[in-house]
C-alpha cells in the first residue's frame, strides 16, 4: 500500500515517489498553512480557534474549489515527517481548542507515521476534515489517530459528481466511508463545548442542486437511525463560483435564498441537530490566506 498508491478511490496504482497521483501530490507532505483558524463550527473552533493544517493537493479536484490555490495549483512547501510532527506540537502549544487536518486523505500514511511519534503529547482533539471521497480501509487506518471525523457529503447524484468532480462513484464511496465513521465513533462526546469524539457531517449547498441536497439529508437521517448513531450536521451556504466555475454556467452563481431555505426546511423537518449558516455567508472571508504561516 505504501509503495503503490491506492489510498483513495482514484486507485492510481502508481508509486508517488516517482510520479504524481490524480491528487497532484507525491509522497512528500506538502503544506500551505498551519495556524489558528476561527471559521469552523463552534464545537471545533471553540473560542481559541482550531489549529488548521492545510495540505496541498486533493483527490477530488472539484471545479469550483474555493481552495483551488492549494488543491489544484499545489501551492505549498514540502516538509519532512519530523517537521510535520513538530508543526502539530507547535499548533497544540498555541492554546487552540483542536487540530484540524484539512484534506488529509492523500497523506494518511505519512500522517500516521508522524502521529505515532507525537500523538501522546497532543491533549486536544484531532479533526479529520475530508471531502468524503474515501475508502473504508483508509477510514479504519486513521481511526486510532484522530478523534472527530468531519466529512463532506457533496453529492448523491452521480451525474453531478461526475460533471463537477470527475467522480461518478463519489456517493458510493462517500456513503460507505461515512457509515464506517459512524460505526467507529457512534456517540458525540464533548469536553465543555468542544467535540472530542464523534462525527460532524458537512454539506455545501450547490446552485441548482437543492433537490440533491434534500436527498442527502434524507439519507443522513435514515443512516443515523439505522446505525443508532449520533451525528451533527453542518449545512453551508458559503458557495462562491471559484476557479473553473465559469465553464459551467449553471453553477456560475451563488445559491439563491429560495434554494437554501428549501434545504434548511428539510433539515428542520427531519430534526437534524447541528449548524446552519446564514444565507449571506457566501463571501471571500471563508478563504484562508495561504501564506505558509506555521510552515517556514
Amino acid at each position: 500500500m505504501e509503495s503503490i498508491c491506492n489510498i483513495c478511490p482514484r486507485n492510481c496504482n502508481i508509486n508517488r515517489t516517482y510520479k504524481k497521483g490524480y491528487c497532484k501530490a507525491t509522497n512528500d507532505i506538502k503544506l500551505a498553512k498551519a495556524a489558528p483558524f476561527f471559521y469552523e463550527e463552534p464545537v471545533v473552533s471553540g473560542s481559541n480557534g482550531t489549529g488548521a493544517v492545510f495540505f496541498s493537493g486533493c483527490n477530488l479536484q472539484c471545479c469550483y474549489c474555493q481552495n483551488y490555490r492549494i488543491s489544484h495549483e499545489l501551492f505549498g512547501e514540502i516538509v519532512t515527517e519530523d517537521k510535520f510532527s513538530d508543526i502539530l506540537l507547535s499548533l497544540a502549544d498555541k492554546n487552540v481548542d483542536s487540530i484540524s487536518l484539512i484534506s488529509p486523505t492523500i497523506y494518511v500514511l505519512q500522517i500516521v507515521k508522524a502521529l505515532d511519534k507525537v500523538r501522546h503529547k497532543i491533549k486536544i482533539p484531532i479533526i479529520y476534515n475530508t471531502s468524503g471521497y474515501e475508502k473504508e480501509d483508509t477510514v479504519k487506518l486513521i481511526n486510532d489517530y484522530i478523534d472527530v471525523y468531519l466529512p463532506d457529503i457533496k453529492y448523491m447524484d452521480p451525474v453531478s459528481s461526475m460533471r463537477y468532480s470527475n467522480a461518478a462513484d463519489y456517493f458510493n464511496y462517500c456513503s460507505s466511508a461515512v457509515k464506517k465513521m459512524l460505526e467507529l465513533k457512534p456517540k458525540l462526546v464533548y469536553r465543555e463545548s468542544i467535540l472530542t469524539s464523534g462525527v460532524l457531517i458537512r454539506h455545501l449547498v450547490l446552485p441548482g442542486l437543492y433537490k440533491d441536497s434534500i436527498n442527502i439529508l434524507d439519507w443522513i437521517k435514515n443512516t443515523i437511525n439505522d446505525l443508532k448513531a449520533e451525528s451533527l450536521i453542518s449545512i453551508m451556504s458559503q458557495y462562491m463560483p471559484y476557479y473553473m466555475s465559469c465553464n459551467y454556467p449553471e453553477i456560475n452563481r451563488k445559491v439563491t435564498k429560495y434554494e437554501y431555505n428549501k434545504v434548511l426546511s428539510k433539515a428542520k423537518e427531519l430534526h437534524l441537530e447541528g449548524f446552519m449558516q446564514d444565507n449571506c455567508s457566501s463571501s471571500d472571508s471563508y478563504v484562508p490566506d495561504f501564506n505558509l504561516e506555521g510552515i517556514i
